[in-house]
């Protein structure tokens, strides 16, 4: 007794594994595969041969692809969140400590925190009191420069 398995079955098995990959790596590529699997089932419903099917899931998937990735990828894009040392670039703060880039020392006061600073400008020293701008942040001192 030879048991085969029905081309539906396999397709089915094919839908639920992609599912999973695409649940698992959220990357919008095996859920148009998904979607060129269920073509083939409906071509192995209709009695097609397995290069028929095979052809089936794959025109189905490329074009998916193609068409609708670059559609469904910008409407699930979402904005990323500034985190607090993001926040601080291009903002102005004032210097309450000098900040002598020879000497490595330096702190401003942002957003009513305290940061250690450096200059941007390897070569400037700037005064307490002096108004600055964040350029960049580097570990965990703000790169500034005169306001």
């Amino acid at each position: 007794m030879t048991m085969t398995i029905s081309p539906i079955y396999i397709w089915v098995g094919v839908l639920i594994f992609c599912l999973v990959a695409e649940a698992c790596t959220v990357q919008l590529i095996t859920i148009w595969f998904a979607v060129g699997s269920v073509g083939a089932m409906a071509a192995a419903a209709m009695g097609f041969g397995e290069t028929v099917q095979l052809g089936v899931c794959l025109a189905v998937a490329i074009v998916m692809l193609l068409l609708l990735r670059p559609i469904v990828r910008g409407k699930l894009l979402t904005t990323v969140d500034r985190t607090n040392a993001d926040r601080i670039l291009d903002q102005t703060a004032i210097v309450i400590q000098t900040i002598d880039a020879k000497q490595e020392t330096g702190q401003i006061r942002l957003m009513g925190q305290i940061w250690s600073a450096r200059a941007a400008d390897p070569n400037d020293c700037i005064p307490e009191g002096e108004t600055v701008v964040v350029t960049a942040i580097s570990g965990v001192k703000a790169i500034v420069k005169r306001a």
